[in-house]
């Protein structure tokens, strides 16, 4: 009701990621305490804000900050707003979130599409009494990251010249960040970057015939020897670094997603 705007691709914006929806025209700018039942965010660098509006000719509605796992919320909170995104019409969704990077290639500020993803929060979203409406009982989750619209980023990295790498994602409860033998552990099982959000999303949006594109931006790395120190100031201030690339890497790839 507060737009005539029907977006079918939605992005939602991790931490210190934020601008990208500054940037929509013709904007509508829902705090999600006004929205029934939303949870709110209570992380810094998380505005915390459902702006719908235009990038180019595409209509898209974009969550400026999400709620975490560790907040407090249960998993079913967590994933609520996705739940509203998917009745709302959107049919495929980016996931964007601040990382830490464990392959040895990712340096601070690195891309990274994400081409699949290890659940280690040790709940699902979908546990409980299941709501057909939303989905099927048992989801697949072979194909949890489009390969179509992987290509499509790619091929749009490359015309911007924009260096980007493909991997696989671990999302951990939190919010202490993980110990060095924690880092080593997710190298040895496959693990390329690892953050506490996305996963649970990503699950439900699946659940929910939604396609995903999921992109992180490597905000600090790993630390497997123990002789530094990570901050959530860290992380913010590499989003700084991050956010001119993912804005206009996401500018890009709106059109083929639609």
């Amino acid at each position: 009701g507060k737009t005539r705007l029907r977006p079918r691709v939605a992005v939602v914006l991790g931490s210190g990621l934020g601008d990208f929806a500054d940037g929509l025209q013709g904007a509508v700018r829902i705090p999600y305490a006004k929205i029934p039942y939303f949870p709110r965010s209570s992380v810094v660098g998380h505005a915390g804000r459902l702006v719908v509006g235009r990038s180019g000719d595409v209509p898209v509605a974009a969550m400026q900050g999400r709620v975490h796992f560790y907040e407090g919320y249960s998993a079913r909170e967590v994933v609520f707003p996705v739940r509203v995104l998917a009745r709302m019409g959107v049919r495929a969704i980016v996931f964007t979130n601040a990382a830490g990077g464990i392959h040895l290639d990712y340096g601070q500020g690195a891309l990274v599409v994400l081409r699949d993803h290890i659940n280690m929060q040790g709940t699902n979203p979908l546990i409980g009494a299941n709501d057909e409406r939303f989905g099927p009982r048992f989801p697949d989750m072979s194909q949890a990251y489009s390969e179509s619209f992987r290509a499509i980023a790619s091929d749009e990295a490359k015309a911007l010249a924009i260096e980007m790498h493909e991997g696989v994602y671990a999302a951990v409860p939190g919010p202490s960040y993980e110990t060095p033998a924690e880092i080593g552990y997710l190298r040895a099982i496959g693990v390329d970057l690892v953050g506490m959000s996305t996963v649970p999303e990503v699950t439900v949006a699946r659940h929910g015939g939604m396609r995903v594109l999921g992109i992180s931006g490597i905000s600090n790395k790993a630390n497997l020897d123990g002789d530094t120190l990570t901050t959530h100031e860290e992380v913010l201030k590499a989003g700084k670094q991050i956010v001119p690339k993912l804005t206009t890497l996401v500018r890009g790839v709106l059109a083929g997603l639609v």
